[in-house]
């Protein structure tokens, strides 16, 4: 074995200099290079020169990188809202809506694992992953005046729109549309959408009124959405 070969050899099996953020950062990379379907651990390990063992240091498994990696995508939305300066309410959502929309297209074909890999608290909807933005959310609202049932209408209102919307820009950018299978083999799997056990704080927003934002009004909403779609066409075709 010459010595460049046993040189290469030493670096895939030494994980020294490496940590959390670089094996998440990896991971993103290959997401927006190949799509997540194709990110796998040993995969994973080859592009960054170890094996893939060495990764189960920093992660428990491809179920938890790939949570991880939904968190590093929304990490920038609370610097842009806490940027942000708004007189209403109206430019406080339009704010948020291209924020999202940034990162969508973006990162298209890493937003699809926002989007549809479902949290476990009810109270998460895609593509609103994240507890700090929903509660910036709903706390903004209560500023500008909205009462307990209407914050929590316009943020069902707001992430059905979002998740219409940009689901179909990723999808024109090469992004899926489906949820990413987990391989049982690689990583603790057992208890899936590990974001949405994060503990509320009882004075938070969130946890207040955490009942009302599990409520399933499905059907209601999808029938609003539908007639207020059948007004707008009708409204261009009387102009």
């Amino acid at each position: 074995m010459d010595s460049e070969t046993t040189k290469r050899k030493g670096h895939r099996t030494s994980a020294r200099g490496l940590d959390r953020d670089q094996v998440i950062d990896a991971a993103l990379q290959m997401i927006d290079a190949e799509g997540p379907h194709l990110l796998t651990m040993r995969g994973l390990g080859k592009e960054l020169g170890v094996e893939a063992m060495s990764l189960y240091r920093y992660v428990t498994g491809r179920e938890e990188l790939l949570e991880a990696v939904v968190v590093r995508l929304l990490e920038g939305l609370m610097d842009q809202l806490d940027g942000s300066i708004t007189g209403s309410w109206q430019g406080y959502l339009q704010n948020l809506a291209h924020s999202v929309r940034d990162l969508a297209l973006a990162h298209p074909r890493a937003f699809p694992l926002i989007a549809t890999r479902h949290p476990a608290a009810p109270w998460l909807r895609p593509p609103l992953r994240s507890l700090e933005v929903v509660e910036n959310f709903l706390t903004t609202l209560g500023d500008f005046g909205f009462t307990d049932a209407q914050k929590v209408g316009a943020y069902r209102s707001f992430t059905s729109f979002l998740l219409g919307h940009l689901l179909l820009d990723a999808a024109a950018r090469g992004g899926g549309t489906g949820p990413v299978e987990d391989p049982l083999d690689e990583g603790d799997a057992q208890i899936p959408h590990g974001d949405g056990n994060t503990d509320l704080s009882r004075e938070s927003e969130v946890y207040r009124l955490r009942d009302a934002l599990s409520e399933d009004h499905g059907e209601e909403e999808f029938e609003s959405s539908l007639e207020t779609l059948l007004d707008r066409i009708e409204l261009e075709l009387s102009q």
